[in-house]
């Protein structure tokens, strides 16, 4: 089966793609939701999480994010002994997932793709592009968060020019072009290449 990544910086519209996918039939893992899922469920991962990162971590037994995020988005070393904990079960969630498909292709949504080896066993990668000063209005937005947030977070993951030459085809979001129609051509030439896959 053909394994195709969708990535993106905080703001770029990767959800959204990801949904029009999803109407042409298209399963989609969503890696973030599985990581909150697996921090919330998985009674060894929140032993550990409350190890590094202090018992305030969870409350009433659910995962306390805006503790969380303000620990890890303020300090690099931090976030990435949280990555170090969550990616591993992260990974392993979307493995078992993908092999449950019968679909042509499936779709592995991460915003992390190149940073936490989120990419592995992925065939393809798609890019989805906005321009930075939507991308803080759009996060602002849907966060209900500041600026300096927003600013804080993206300094967090690769620079989005760095982050789309890495990916294979990229899909721009920045409300001058339509959308559909780039998702419509890309969901053609991977039943294409799954075909060849067979």
């Amino acid at each position: 089966m053909l394994k195709i990544g969708i990535t993106g910086g905080i703001g770029s519209g990767k959800t959204i793609v990801s949904k029009i996918f999803e109407t042409l039939g298209i399963p989609v893992f969503d890696a973030d939701t599985a990581a909150k899922k697996v921090m919330n469920e998985d009674e060894h991962l929140k032993n550990e999480l409350q190890k590094e990162f202090g018992n305030e971590v969870y409350t009433n037994g659910k995962l306390n994010r805006k503790y969380l995020a303000d620990i890890v988005f303020n300090d690099v070393y931090q976030l990435e002994k949280l990555n170090a904990l969550v990616h591993p079960a992260a990974i392993k969630m979307a493995v078992q997932w993908a092999s449950q498909q019968t679909s042509p292709y499936v779709i592995k949504e991460a915003a992390l793709m190149f940073e936490a080896g989120s990419g592995l066993n992925i065939d393809y990668v798609i890019g989805v592009s906005a321009p930075q000063h939507l991308r803080i209005q759009r996060a602002m937005e849907r966060d209900n968060i500041s600026r300096e947030d927003v600013l804080a977070r993206m300094n967090r993951q690769i620079d989005e020019d760095i982050k789309m030459r890495l990916c294979d085809f990229v899909i721009v979001n920045d409300e001058q072009q339509l959308m559909i129609p780039q998702v419509l051509k890309l969901h053609e030439r991977f039943l294409q290449l799954a075909k060849l896959k067979l």
